[in-house]
């Protein structure tokens, strides 16, 4: 397909094999599941205790399916490329926005807002309470840390509080749709919890499970969940207590069905159109466009993440 010096062509799978890398985020350190169970006062404590993230995320499953997608999908998606199946798009929709003109402060406010001595500084600050956390504490991850620690850096990496500012603003039109649709997905959540639909779910496939493959039924039942609530932390919240429950009947480590739940949610994501909207919205495709990769992604990173769960 040609295209003139002011547009670019991208093969509609060039999308969807971005979209795929989403597959590994419960699996990283943005992990809710997780890390939600790894901070103190978090609500299955008195079933599980606290468990650090070095049985969850640094576990050696754990990285090992982390690796063998980051490995095995690209491949797969560049297979799948047929550049006659590509987009022509503005390149300007990839572009940061900038303002236009060189902005001149001219209250004490604006130049508070413009100053990098505010950013060094309070970032600067929160960083020191990172530091003197990992040295009192280990390297101790928890919901807490990792949000107070990504907050600060990102102040002190943007340089200027009006940066920052801009960044977030600009962040929130991108997600726009994923903020509306939200409020939605959590009155589902409440009707298949007060139905008792996500309960059964999740015990029919305990009932057919044994000390084997109930981490591989525990992945399967959290990817379908997912398709209705497509959050990690709402997700956890209807299942956790079946499903540690039911681990801990056949013996299975927490962490293990923590884990089994947390990639389950992040699994059926790829076929979970709600989270694609951004990526969909800079090429103006739709979601059936890109849908028949990511089910192709879906069935090879299913097959990946099952046998670990069924191997470890």
């Amino acid at each position: 397909m040609c295209c003139d010096s002011l547009y670019t062509t991208i093969g509609v799978n060039s999308y969807a094999s971005a979209y795929s890398g989403f597959v590994v985020w419960h699996g990283g350190l943005s992990g809710s599941i997780p890390l939600t169970i790894a901070t103190e006062g978090h609500f299955t404590q008195e079933i599980i205790g606290i468990i650090p993230t070095s049985e969850t995320l640094f576990s050696t499953f754990n990285l090992v399916i982390v690796f063998a997608v980051a490995i095995i999908l690209p491949i797969v998606n560049r297979f799948m490329y047929n550049e006659k199946e590509a987009v022509v798009i503005n390149p300007k929709l990839l572009e940061e926005p900038t303002e236009k003109g060189k902005f001149q402060p001219v209250t004490p406010a604006e130049r508070l807002e413009n100053s990098w001595l505010v950013s060094v500084l309070i970032g600067g600050i929160g960083l020191v309470f990172v530091i003197h956390h990992f040295v009192t504490n280990g390297f101790k991850l928890d919901l807490n840390i990792v949000n107070f620690t990504f907050l600060f850096l990102g102040i002190l990496f943007h340089f200027r509080p009006r940066n920052f500012l801009q960044s977030v603003q600009n962040a929130v039109k991108g997600a726009s749709g994923i903020i509306i649709q939200f409020p939605f997905y959590a009155g589902i959540m409440g009707m298949m919890v007060s139905s008792g639909l996500a309960e059964r779910i999740s015990q029919w496939f305990v009932s057919i499970s044994n000390e084997v493959t109930f981490p591989l039924l525990a992945f399967i039942s959290a990817g379908i969940v997912n398709i209705f609530v497509p959050s990690g932390g709402g997700q956890w919240a209807v299942q956790a207590h079946i499903m540690l429950e039911a681990g801990a009947d056949l013996g299975i480590a927490p962490a293990v069905t923590v884990m089994a739940v947390a990639w389950g949610d992040a699994w059926t994501n790829l076929i979970q159109p709600f989270w694609a909207l951004p990526v969909l919205a800079i090429a103006g495709l739709k979601a059936k466009d890109i849908m028949g990769f990511c089910l192709i992604n879906l069935f090879v990173t299913g097959i990946i993440i099952g046998a670990v769960f069924l191997l470890f």
